[in-house]
């Protein structure tokens, strides 16, 4: 079972199209295939970024619907525990949240399709940084 952290945007673009790497990512996840690391923070993120209107304007979710999503995410999600912290190291406040995660919880790989956010320290850590088709390659050879 590959460890992964997911960034925002899988979850997102997830909700937004049952026809892409993303979706593809969260049924894998239901299926147990895929074990996503959260910290508190992170998976805080996932939930309030769902929610935001210009979100929910494109996905249709209610705010229930959303609720009942992350319950689900967090039955199956891995917590992680932040043990370091080495803010600041990239350009978005808001990926330092993926990079935690990543890093304390030693994952195989962060999902991302924002891959260039992640570039300046994917060496420095030790740190796979993957699109979302990539791992589905992975996953299904």
């Amino acid at each position: 079972m590959k460890r992964v952290v997911l960034d925002t945007n899988i979850l997102t673009a997830a909700l937004r199209s049952r026809t892409g790497a993303s979706f593809a990512i969260l049924q894998l996840t239901a299926k147990r295939a895929i074990r996503p690391l959260v910290t508190t923070a992170l998976f805080l993120e996932y939930e309030a970024v769902l929610k935001r209107p210009e979100h929910v304007a494109v996905h249709r979710f209610t705010p229930p619907e959303i609720d009942d999503l992350m319950a689900e995410m967090a039955a199956l999600a891995e917590a992680v525990d932040v043990h370091f912290r080495w803010r600041p190291q990239l350009s978005y406040p808001q990926d330092e949240l993926v990079l935690e995660a990543a890093v304390n919880g030693r994952a195989d790989a962060l999902v991302t399709y924002n891959i260039r956010d992640f570039e300046a320290v994917k060496d420095r850590f030790g740190l796979r940084v993957i699109r979302p088709s990539e791992l589905l390659e992975e996953i299904r050879k």
